[in-house]
């Protein structure tokens, strides 16, 4: 999410830039609904749910609906029809309609038309109005008309409307399900009508009383009505009432067990099927043994391919969650599998061999969860999931269909997920993958490198040993230009980083250039230098950039690429960096600054409007900075040999009562040294907290480096301020943490191993020796020699976040202030709109906004006299939880002082896990306190009468003298 600073917004005056942008574009579209051509009026009514998207606030789409809502209310049915589409189509933005009772009033005086068409239309209009007027009398009083109509047309619209009205209002649901339950059963209604008003029922869920009597009433029509399609329609929304009610699941799960079993009808049993797999996803809690035990005997007993598959997905979906302990241990942890136990197993091991892959695909699912959650007697279970997965292995990696690639797919799940659980079976594991590389199709090789890379970064040892084979496959891939090859070379490269990721042998480096040479276009080269910068090689692709810097056609390409290469080159000289020489330190990281300047130059130039690079230019900042501190510190801890404490620090020392004096001016350099550090930390904390939309790994990099800082902060203060009061138990839990990739692995093992020096130097010696500022400098190249990673997010965002705000009122001018009497109280509305990216909630998700209100005074006003300060709050919060992506709030402000205020709103939100994140943005309005006439008034009058009161006391005064 970008820190970008919002500004008002289509707010109440109606003025500036962005609103006149809006006001132009209604305008036009209203041009286009007062046109007397049919085609230009419904291109103008087409176009809404564009604008209603680029201007989402409620002024504009208050005044775009009522211009709708007229050309419904006297337009032909086919502009009804699209008006119809464009509400359907907006449907999250219904709820800012202002005036709600005369959009309806506009749209309802169509319901009395003669004509059934138009009726029909307008009741799906209401139907689709149903979130914002559930409780409207008369639009309930038209549906159940309708209902009753001979056209059929208009009958099939009320149910439409009765639908969406029954899922928002307990009123309409109640009073209609009597009235659909009647006509269900009524001769005179027709059978395809009775399979569209069923449907209805799954909304009544609003109180159990209303729940159970609909539950009653479809186990009626279910033997009432023992057809195909009545039985499927009908236990479908059994389900789906069971789903939402929450009260009868477990009932539900026995009766589709139930007609699973007994009804010998394929639709049935693959309705029922569907229907336990999502209840199966929704609720794995409430299925009990004899649920899970039925389910393996239906599937054991089927011959139907088909069928065993739907159950089989089911156990599948049950076997990772809370279902399988539940199923093998009780509530207090003990084993106690029910007496047919061994028939989850049976049907696992069964499928893991069958010849459609899809169906192995989910015995091998179940098999691996079950070998992942036992914890005793589970060797033989363990090599069975092995063979099952190098079985599956064999048979998919051959085909390219799509069910094959699919079932390749959740094998490498099942891997990598056995693999992190009983890492003693990984070796066989990866040697069948290997294995299975050279021969198998491209399609299936990328999700292969995939998986093995996953594999590596879990286990480190197993990547160093599959790096021979990795080599020469990698020499064998041809120089095709197809887009599968060009992926296999990137996936390839990546395994190769990850298991070559300590150290980058000339040979490998060599390999790949020469391959990339052979056969490789710009973009697959960019993609595995991307991963080299990921995984630490920056000799790698410092080359790999430098060598597509002539290969882009854009300057912001161009500087992008200059930057990288620059970065690289930085990174790529504080790698080789030796223990205990500090002068070569400081001469590294003097030509790494030099790098990281023009890299930084380089990485604003390639900065756009529309992606300003904000993460990425405040990361490396922060490199800079912590490089600087770092040959900072470097010096300070030289200065005690080039400028040791005078003969009198003693003296001094005693003398003022500090013992650190005796140290001399490397003292006050520590202490500035420190506080840099702390700075720094308190600035990587900042970049955390603002990256919303940054993967994990991400944000544990950035993480890592806000502990390194803190890290020679706490050592500066532990070996030389403080180490009497210091201590170590805080820090000492970062080697417990279960690292995800070598970068980490590599910071917490140095983490560890400074603590320890810093701990035991600490406890031998005063402070301050020469020990202790080779310590502090051997901590500081400890933490240059491990290679900087530049995870994902720097290169590329998968999720994109950003709010808008609208402040209201707001001024005519961005200049100039609004005017409020001091003794008044300014009502703010602050209004939001959450706009997302291609991947809405892919990382995390907004669970509310956090919005601040801060008012200071810029400048007093002329104010004689003295003002109550009391109820000024200079600053207020408030918590919104969005509703479809919008938020409206309101403050009360006073401005009690005289002069001009700013007023800055500064937008948070909090995710689902009650993080908060300062993501923005921010925007500010000017505030002028006046003060109000009559009181002005008032005090001039009191001010005179004082005048007059002190002149006549002076004339008594002088009278009395004479």
């Amino acid at each position: 999410m970008a820190l970008t600073i919002a500004r008002p917004f289509l707010s109440d005056g109606g003025y500036g830039e962005q609103e006149m942008d809006a006001n132009s574009a209604l305008m036009e579209l209203d041009k286009g609904l007062r046109s007397g051509k049919l085609g230009e009026q419904c291109e103008a009514v087409v176009r809404f749910p564009r604008l209603f998207q680029k201007y989402p606030f409620p002024i504009l789409i208050n005044s775009a609906f009522l211009k709708l809502a007229d050309i419904f209310r006297v337009g032909n049915n086919f502009l009804r029809l699209c008006v119809l589409k464009v509400t359907q189509q907006s449907e999250k933005h219904l709820e800012k309609i202002l005036n709600v009772d005369e959009f309806v009033k506009r749209v309802f005086s169509v319901i009395h038309s003669n004509d059934p068409v138009a009726r029909a239309i307008t009741l799906r209009m209401l139907g689709s109005m149903a979130s914002i007027i559930p409780d409207r009398k008369n639009a309930h009083h038209s549906i159940r008309q309708s209902l009753d109509s001979h056209d059929n047309i208009e009958v099939e619209a009320a149910i439409f409307a009765a639908a969406h009205f029954s899922a928002q209002s307990k009123d309409f649901a109640t009073g209609i399900c009597n009235k659909i339950g009647e006509m269900i059963e009524g001769l005179a209604t027709p059978v395809d009508l009775k399979l569209k008003l069923i449907p209805i029922l799954q909304y009544m869920h609003h109180d159990a009383t209303l729940a159970s009597s609909t539950r009653v009433l479809l186990q009626q029509l279910v033997a009432l009505y023992p057809s195909t399609k009545m039985v499927i329609v009908t236990l479908h929304t059994f389900t789906q009432l069971a789903a939402s009610s929450l009260v009868d699941i477990p009932k539900q799960i026995q009766l589709l067990l139930q007609y699973l079993k007994e009804d010998p009808r394929k639709a049935v049993k693959r309705l029922s099927v569907q229907d336990l797999k999502m209840l199966a996803n929704k609720t794995p809690h409430m299925w009990s043994r004899d649920n899970i035990q039925s389910l393996c005997e239906c599937a054991l007993q089927s011959p139907y391919d088909s069928l065993k598959l739907g159950t089989l997905s089911v156990l599948s979906t049950l076997s990772g969650t809370i279902a399988l302990k539940q199923y093998y241990y009780n509530s207090q942890g003990n084993s106690t599998a029910p007496a047919h136990s061994d028939d989850l197993i049976k049907l696992a091991q069964e499928c893991c061999y069958h010849s459609n892959c899809v169906i192995a695909a989910h015995g091998v699912t179940v098999l691996t969860n079950i070998a992942s959650c036992l914890e005793k007697d589970i060797l033989a279970l363990e090599q069975d999931a092995v063979f099952a997965l190098e079985s599956l292995l064999v048979l998919c990696s051959q085909e390219s269909s799509v069910g094959a690639q699919n079932a390749l797919k959740t094998a490498f799940t099942c891997m990598v997920k056995l693999m992190c659980s009983r890492p003693h079976l990984s070796q066989p594991v990866v040697e069948s993958l290997l294995t299975q590389l050279h021969n198998a199709q491209d399609i299936a090789r990328i999700p292969m490198c995939h998986c093995l890379a996953a594999i590596a970064v879990q286990l480190p040892v197993l990547g160093e040993g599959m790096l021979g084979e990795l080599m020469e496959l990698y020499k064998l891939i041809g120089s095709s230009s197809t887009d599968k090859q060009q992926e296999l070379m990137v996936a390839l490269a990546t395994v190769i980083f990850v298991a070559n990721q300590k150290t980058m042998s000339a040979d490998v480096k060599s390999v790949i250039k020469q391959q990339l040479e052979n056969g490789a276009n710009g973009w697959t080269v960019y993609k595995i230098a991307r991963q080299a910068s990921r995984m630490g090689n920056h000799n790698m692709a410092g080359e790999l950039y430098h060598g597509l810097l002539t290969q882009v056609a854009s300057e912001h390409f161009y500087f992008w690429l200059n930057s990288l290469k620059e970065f690289s080159k930085a990174e790529e000289g504080l790698t080789g960096l030796q223990d205990s020489k500090s002068s070569v330190a400081l001469a590294r990281i003097a030509e790494a600054l030099k790098h990281y300047q023009r890299g930084i130059a380089s990485l604003t130039a390639a900065s756009t409007p529309t992606n300003p690079l904000t993460f990425q230019c405040e990361f490396v900042k922060l490199r800079i900075d912590m490089l600087q501190a770092f040959s900072q510190l470097i010096c300070t801890c030289n200065s005690l040999k080039t400028s040791p404490p005078p003969a009198i620090a003693t003296a001094i020392a005693m003398a003022s009562g500090n013992d650190l004096q005796r140290c001399g001016r490397i003292t006050n350099q520590m202490k500035i040294s420190m506080e840099e550090f702390r700075s720094l930390a308190t600035r990587y904390h900042d970049l955390y907290q603002s990256s919303f939309d940054a993967d994990s790994a991400t944000l544990r990099n950035v993480e890592l480096q806000q502990q390194s800082c803190l890290l020679i902060s706490h050592s500066i203060e532990a070996l030389i301020l403080d180490p009497d009061s210091a201590s170590f138990q805080e820090y000492g839990c970062s080697g417990n943490v279960h690292a995800e990739s070598e970068y980490e692995r590599s910071m917490l093992s140095v983490f560890t191993r400074v603590l320890e020096d810093v701990e035991s130097l600490s406890r031998k010696y005063p402070p301050v020796s020469y020990l202790h500022t080779m310590c502090l400098c051997g901590a500081v190249i400890s933490l240059l020699k491990v290679p900087l990673s530049f995870q994902r997010y720097f290169f590329q965002k998968l999720q994109s976040t950003s709010i808008k705000l609208a402040l209201s009122p707001s001024p005519r001018t961005p200049t100039e202030p609004i005017i409020v009497q001091n003794n008044q109280q300014l009502a703010l509305k602050v209004e939001g709109v959450i706009q997302h990216g291609s991947k809405p909630g892919f990382f995390r998700k907004i669970q509310a906004v956090c919005l601040n209100v801060s008012s200071s005074l810029q400048s007093k006003g002329v104010q004689d006299y003295k003002v109550l300060m009391e109820n000024m709050a200079d600053e207020m919060e408030q918590r919104v939880e969005p509703h479809n992506d919008y938020f409206s709030t309101q403050f009360l402000l006073c401005f009690v002082a005289l002069g001009n205020h700013i007023v800055t709103v500064e937008a948070s939100v909090v995710d689902s896990n009650g993080i908060i994140w300062k993501t923005g943005p921010i925007t500010t309005i000017a505030i002028k306190s006046m003060e109000d006439p009559f009181s002005q008034q008032l005090r001039l009058q009191q001010q005179q009468q004082q005048q007059s009161q002190q002149q006549s006391q002076l004339q008594r005064n002088a009278l009395c003298r004479f």
